[in-house]
């Protein structure tokens, strides 16, 4: 049988056959070493993190104090130090690796890089700014100026420090304040800290054999080499590229952006598939200024923001401002669970809900492939085969089209991956492909441990090493706070709402957290504000009672979603969010801070 004939066999939803089918695609491409088949970027391999953007400034180490030291010049960082300023809180001083604010929007600047959740609710504190995105899906040099604005308008640039890594992190009892030290030479104190180090920042490898050995040339997409490519951020065409050979390895969500600009400049493109990408449709295009003049008024984007929560997380919204391919697969499940009678919307009901719906979307997902891409073989291959959230959903509407672009090529490995590489090429299935450029869209680190991907670990009171006290998993309150280290907030989506699609609102509503707690400890005069014991266990208690995944990690295609199909241990268990939902998280959070108690903090 034939993998056409396979796609007719599913008219009608036959669910038995596409679990099982579902199943085979997933033991393919299983592996024992899980997250070890990456390769951590260092020693031969440490030129891939070299910043091609902005060169390196000498200047002073620091060795002055701050109120507050915020290590991620990102979202995260962003975002805390517009409300504590606000606050009236402005001496902050930001800490980034790279040459400028943006986090993973200063990294990826390669060719097409956009956001894949809608700019309305994607791109932080447009209200604040008076930004109006110039497209539903806004590109990189875009959201990249967007950060830059909020720089500017909060004054953060002043105090920031660029192109510096922490080394160490500690606690002064007898000061109440961080001791701060850098790659640059500074060792400064801090009052409070605040840690974005989210996830994607840290690149990663592919571990393959030989991968050190390939004597063209090579980079990674966080790291975009114009200078070999031609082109720019803003996607003009990489004329370099015309006589090249070119080999991208990865088709994740940075491949499924690139790749229409490289088939459309390289002499032979070469795409190398482990697993396809579910591509849904984008429908992107510009905003209508007057449209968003009539929107944007006062607290718009906090309402979008809850409106999109609302339909993509469960809720029970009447209107979906945004409407795009997140909220889609939810207003289906919702619509199968009315049509129950009451007495039968029970939890296997509902997730046989959650399952027929995902069955319907994919369906319409892999015939959607056979609409544009005119070689049936190349066109079986890019299906996906597998529920739509197990691994990051994707929309476009020129990546599966650039597979008829003549010379670009779809180098399916059957789940197994690349063979090797040699010194001239990359070699699959026994067969070499010869190159002159290997482009590796391998992502960032997820799922490792938080020392490794943040560059330094936290010494607390009494000595305690965050890294021990994480080491069976993530403890916290609201995913904001941990006991033992006072003064310490981390900002980032798990033991929260852990809205994983769209991280910003989770980033927002912290940094509003944050600011008001810090601004209660001035206004009487405490030192120290920290988690009790008894406030942090209460919370993972809370959390445990949840139910869980409604995918689980087992049913899925390997990722990062699922710890590359590993058995998940207590770390992954407890990267969780409020039992009740994202939605469910924000009106508590927000009903939290407001009544000004603090519940669980103490102040000292």
């Amino acid at each position: 049988m034939t993998m056409t004939d396979q796609t007719q066999q599913t008219t009608g939803n036959d669910k038995e056959w596409l679990r099982k089918k579902y199943l085979e695609e997933r033991n393919k491409r299983l592996r024992a070493d899980g997250n070890d088949q990456y390769l951590q970027i260092k020693g031969q391999l440490a030129h891939y993190l070299d910043d091609p953007y902005t060169p390196v400034t000498a200047r002073a180490p620091k060795s002055d104090h701050v109120t507050f030291a915020f290590i991620g010049g990102g979202f995260a960082g962003l975002v805390t130090a517009a409300r504590l300023a606000e606050a009236g809180i402005r001496d902050v001083r930001i800490i980034e690796k790279g040459g400028d604010f943006g986090g993973t929007w200063y990294w990826n600047r390669y060719p097409g890089a956009q956001c894949d959740t809608a700019s309305m609710v994607y791109m932080p504190l447009l209200e604040e700014t008076g930004h109006m995105p110039s497209e539903k899906y806004a590109h990189a040099p875009e959201i990249l100026a967007h950060c830059q604005r909020i720089g500017r308008k909060y004054g953060l640039y002043d105090n920031a420090l660029f192109h510096t890594e922490v080394v160490s992190l500690d606690w002064d009892e007898a000061k109440s304040r961080w001791l701060i030290r850098t790659t640059r030479g500074d060792s400064f104190t801090a009052q409070f800290v605040g840690m974005g180090t989210g996830p994607l920042h840290v690149p990663k490898l592919p571990g393959i054999p030989g991968i050190e050995s390939f004597k063209g040339h090579s980079f990674h997409t966080s790291r975009w080499d114009y200078d070999y490519t031609g082109g720019d951020p803003d996607g003009a065409l990489m004329e370099k590229l015309a006589d090249k050979r070119i080999g991208i390895i990865g088709t994740g969500a940075t491949a499924v952006q690139c790749v229409p600009h490289l088939a459309r400049a390289a002499k032979e493109l070469y795409v190398f598939q482990r697993t396809p990408s579910s591509v849904d449709v984008r429908g992107n295009g510009p905003i209508d200024p007057e449209w968003f003049a009539e929107i944007a008024t006062p607290g718009w984007q906090q309402r979008w923001l809850e409106n999109f929560t609302a339909n993509q997380a469960g809720g029970t919204a009447d209107v979906d401002l945004v409407q795009d391919g997140w909220t889609d697969l939810n207003k289906r499940i919702r619509a199968k669970i009315i049509q129950l009678p009451r007495e039968q919307r029970t939890p296997p009901n509902m997730l046989a809900a959650f399952e027929d719906s995902d069955f319907e979307k994919m369906e319409e997902i892999r015939a959607r492939v056979d609409t544009i891409v005119r070689d049936r073989e190349t066109a079986a291959r890019l299906k996906a085969w597998y529920r739509q959230l197990c691994k990051r959903p994707c929309f476009h509407d020129a990546y599966l089209q650039a597979f008829n672009t003549p010379g670009t090529h779809l180098v399916d490995t059957d789940g197994k991956g690349v063979e090797k590489i040699t010194e001239s090429g990359v070699v699959v299935a026994g067969r070499e492909y010869p190159l002159d450029c290997i482009i590796y869209a391998s992502g960032f680190e997820v799922g490792t441990e938080y020392k490794r991907r943040a560059g330094f670990d936290l010494t607390g009171r009494g000595g305690a090493k965050l890294s021990d006290y994480w080491a069976s998993g993530m403890r916290t309150k609201h995913g904001i706070h941990v006991h033992g280290f006072p003064n310490a907030f981390f900002v980032q989506p798990a033991q929260g709402a852990n809205l994983i699609s769209n991280v910003p609102h989770n980033l927002t509503e912290a940094a509003r957290t944050i600011a008001m707690m810090v601004s209660h400890a001035r206004m009487i005069g405490a030192k120290q504000i920290e988690v009790s014991k008894e406030a942090e266990d209460r919370w993972i208690e809370l959390l445990l009672t949840g139910p869980g995944r409604m995918i689980g990690s087992q049913d899925c295609t390997p990722g990062y979603y699922n710890n590359e199909g590993q058995e998940p241990g207590p770390a992954a268990k407890l990267s969780v969010g409020h039992p009740a939902g994202a939605l469910a998280y924000f009106k508590y959070i927000d009903a939290w801070r407001s009544n000004g108690q603090f519940e669980g903090i103490e102040f000292r």
